[in-house]
Parts: C-alpha cells; structure tokens; sequence
C-alpha cells in the first residue's frame, strides 16, 4: 500500500519533470542571455527566403485570381 503510493508520487514527479522542463529550459535560456531568449536575432520579416517569397508569390497570384487585388 505504502509502496504504491511512493511510486505513484514518484511517477508524477518524473511526469512534472518532463512536462515544465522545456519552459524552465526557456527561463534559464532567457536570462542568460541579457533578455534575448536565443542570441541575437534578426528582427521577423528582414530575413530573405526563397520559400517566403515563393509564399508571397503565391498569395498574389491566388488574390489576383480572386479579384481581390
């Protein structure tokens, strides 16, 4: 009965674990760097990409098909 009831809290101990890990590693990672989670990064939108603008190509295409230009 005792037995059980360790390896239930101990269970839901690792299950906690694993579930705040990723947020606690985001935390740590946040702090670290001076308020920049992940280094220096580009600001959203600056970056040149072949598939986002292949992506912007096709929106176009689709609203001029649509005749909301």
């Amino acid at each position: 009965m005792v037995g059980d009831i360790f390896v239930l809290i101990f269970g839901m101990w690792i299950v906690a674990v694993c579930a705040f890990a990723p947020l606690g590693y985001f935390i740590y990672m946040y702090t670290m760097k001076s308020g920049e989670p992940f280094g220096d990064t580009e600001p959203h939108g600056d970056s040149e990409s072949k598939v986002l603008d292949l992506a912007e190509l096709l929106i176009h295409k689709v609203k001029g098909l649509l005749g909301k230009n």
